[in-house]
């Protein structure tokens, strides 16, 4: 997974949808997705973002269809999907930071993409941290306050920047 094509292969995991006439693909949302569908997970993600109770997030997100393991802690904030939240996985025992947005559509000119994101088991989001939709982050994998992940983390890895790219290997020795 780390080579430079790792880009395509979200690409490929997303499904792209034609936008009926000529606007662009947000002016036509309502016909992408209920608009009362839309409106109750906007509700939901909005006392998931407000709520200190780790407990009640998880119970909330499931309620709009997130897939959310054992322990999950979605940060104070933290933004899922609101058009389309059961193409989120988010399993045991991962971190979703403060703030940190997890996308599964873009909107477009001339059409709208979905794609499922799945979050594997203690990874951890940072603060302010965006993935789009289509991208996978193994188990373990880090992601860096206020990064951009455009493309797949691999297990175990610390991901950091716009757009995020891997994280040089720890010096031995201590601090310089």
């Amino acid at each position: 997974m780390t080579t430079s094509d790792d880009t395509t292969r979200r690409h490929e995991r997303v499904e792209r949808h034609a936008t009926p006439g000529p606007r662009n693909s947000l002016a036509h949302w309502t016909t992408a997705r209920g608009p009362l569908r839309v409106a109750i997970n906007y509700i939901v993600v909005w006392l998931v973002r407000l709520s200190p109770s780790l407990r009640l997030k998880r119970w909330l997100l499931r309620r709009i269809g997130v897939t959310v393991g054992k322990g999950v802690s979605w940060g104070l904030e933290a933004t899922p999907d609101v058009f389309w939240p059961e193409l989120i996985t988010v399993e045991s025992d991962a971190i979703v930071g403060y703030d940190a947005t997890i996308l599964c559509h873009e909107f477009l000119q001339d059409e709208y993409r979905t794609g499922e994101v799945v979050v594997g088991e203690r990874a951890m989001i940072g603060a302010g941290a965006i993935i789009l939709p289509g991208v996978e982050i193994g188990e373990g994998a880090r992601i860096a306050a206020n990064s951009l992940v455009t493309r797949d983390v691999p297990t175990e890895t610390t991901v950091a920047g716009v757009p995020a790219e891997p994280m040089g290997e720890p010096r031995s020795g201590g601090r310089d």
